[in-house]
């Protein structure tokens, strides 16, 4: 959960850069220094785990950090692209620790067992002075982005501005980059190098659904990471349970990307403002409105006009009809909109347009305009009383 949390507020970042395979290519550039420190961890530390596990970190992180090098100055002194540096980086660092790997599976099969660890990650065998390591990393991650804040807030949203006023962009994007190295450094020992890029963007992915505030968006995707991490591990055994298997749990790391991408999907369907099940709905209403709207001013204005019955129905669930015909509330509506919508038009003339095309986008406007708009422009034309075509301009009530 620690590691999902720092991983969070770490993905923000290069979401917001529009930079999110860097984690993808980072991640898989930390494997070939996981496959040497390996070897050099059973050469110098067989019999301790504390120091195999810190040169194996240190060197991940090294390999990570050239990694990153490697990608600046392909894309700086070579004008490479930054989709091709990634790709470039990506396939070469992993290429490096694949073959390296690979000879060792035949020559050290124990060592090779040891870097597969860190290749798809393996939390079961993670200790309680994990907990420290990652706390310690979680609190220089926030402390970090909470002394920075202000400064990233200005780099990422107004960099013109920041260059301007002669900020130190490269020291930024030096320390942001170094927290994202250390990010997937420890989280491959419970995610691993291939699903880490997963941790990194899918709760940043989930947050930016929820809230367009930068502080509530760093909040928001350390918290849905936190919530990822703990579904991710208990469901890898709780599954297993279910199943009448409890000695036989699921991999742990890709319980919590799925996890992860679960409450991904489940933002991007239904968040308030953006989700896209929730834009239908709002898509649907607004049309339903928009019929029983055009069939009110049908019965107003004596016109023919087909709807069906749910239209009908709604109307008549709302007090605007009563028998076929308009109340005394429904004839308050459709002047309403007879008045907006002659309102429009006489705005469009105003601003130049020809008569015989205004009619059109009056009929759509007449459905949004709010009664805000509606004074602005009473005030503006000077309270008309006929529209382009000479009809009556329906006063509102009380006027």
């Amino acid at each position: 959960m620690l590691m999902c949390f720092s991983a969070g507020i770490i993905g923000c970042l290069a979401f917001l850069q529009k930079r999110s395979l860097v984690g993808e290519a980072l991640s898989h550039a930390t494997y070939p220094g996981v496959v040497i420190s390996v070897v050099f961890a059973a050469l110098f530390f067989p019999f301790s785990e504390d120091g195999a596990a810190f040169t194996i970190l240190v060197g991940a992180l090294l390999s990570g950090l050239l990694g990153q090098l490697a990608i600046n100055q392909l894309e700086k002194r070579f004008k490479i692209s930054s989709d091709s540096a990634l790709c470039m980086v990506l396939s070469i660092f992993f290429g490096v620790g694949v073959l390296v790997a690979s000879r060792l599976q035949v020559t050290h099969a124990l060592w090779f067992r040891q870097s597969q660890v860190f290749l798809f990650g393996q939390a079961a065998t993670m200790v309680d002075s994990h907990i420290y390591f990652y706390g310690a990393f979680a609190l220089a991650v926030v402390f970090t982005i909470s002394m920075l804040f202000r400064y990233v807030e200005i780099l990422y949203f107004d960099p013109d501005f920041a260059k301007a006023v002669g900020m130190k962009t490269s020291f930024i994007h030096g320390v942001i980059h170094i927290l994202l190295v250390i990010a997937i450094v420890v989280g491959m020992r419970s995610v691993g190098v291939v699903l880490m890029s997963g941790m990194l963007i899918a709760p940043a992915i989930a947050a930016r659904s929820w809230t367009t505030k930068f502080s509530s968006f760093l909040i928001c995707a350390a918290l849905m990471g936190m919530v990822s991490g703990f579904i991710g591990n208990a469901l890898s055994i709780w599954i297993p349970r279910w199943a009448g298997q409890p000695n036989l749990p699921l991999a742990t790391g890709p319980m919590i990307i799925l996890s992860a991408t679960a409450i991904c999907f489940f933002s991007l369907l239904f968040a308030p403002q953006k989700g896209y099940v929730t834009k239908l709905l709002r898509i649907t209403r607004f049309r339903g409105r928009c019929k029983e709207e055009n069939m009110l001013k049908a019965l107003y204005k004596g016109d023919k006009y087909s709807a069906n019955g749910s239209t009908i129905w709604q109307l008549k669930m709302k007090g605007l009809v009563e028998n076929g015909e308009l109340t005394q509330k429904g004839k308050d509506e459709a002047e309403k909109l007879i008045r907006l919508h002659r309102l429009w038009e006489v705005y469009l003339v105003y601003m130049g347009q020809g008569i015989e095309r205004v009619h059109a986008s009056a009929e759509e406007m007449e459905h949004i305009l709010t009664p805000e708009i509606e004074k602005q422009l009473l005030y503006l034309l000077d309270h008309p009383e006929f529209d382009p075509h000479s009809k009556p301009i329906p006063k509102r009530e009380g006027k």
